[in-house]
């Protein structure tokens, strides 16, 4: 079973370990030592941490859990006209496997019930943009290395 629950002191050290996670690939080729990857992808995250928390007042920033087992993070903004998925990511030994899918499914629901769109900010080579592509997602924007994605109910931008 899939759920979610709000984020914890608790969780900072496996939401560093998700976010490393959705670095190793880009870090593979650095040459870097472990430990050089693992101080860079610390400060990353304390740094990412802190923009969200910033400039995300009031989103919902939680844990996804399955069968009770810390698997991913999901942060997702609700705005006037406009849900905002902030960041979406799953442990690699979960991604493919439906669960997000069944996630972002359920916020274009919350969309659709609601007369917003979804959006969300992607990097121009993440394999999630197939994903978004398939879940009817359109580029409205491209700021370089991100593209800024939305799902409108309606079809429309």
């Amino acid at each position: 079973m899939i759920a979610l629950r709000p984020i914890t002191a608790e969780d900072d050290l496996f939401l560093a370990a998700v976010y490393a996670s959705t670095r190793a690939e880009e870090l593979a080729v650095t040459g870097w030592s472990d430990e050089d990857k693992a101080v860079f992808c610390r400060r990353q995250f304390d740094a990412q941490a802190a923009h969200y928390r910033e400039n995300y007042p009031g989103a919902s920033f939680q844990v996804i859990e399955r069968d009770g087992v810390s698997i991913g993070r999901l942060y997702v903004a609700r705005w006037e006209k406009e849900i905002r998925i902030v960041d979406i990511a799953l442990l690699p030994e979960h991604r493919g496997t439906g669960i997000g899918t069944k996630l972002l499914r359920e916020l274009q629901e919350e969309a659709r019930s609601v007369g917003k769109s979804l959006t969300i900010h992607v990097e121009r080579f993440n394999p999630a943009l197939r994903l978004y592509e398939r879940l009817g997602f359109k580029q409205v924007e491209d700021k370089g290395v991100y593209l800024l994605m939305s799902w409108n109910c309606s079809g429309g931008l």
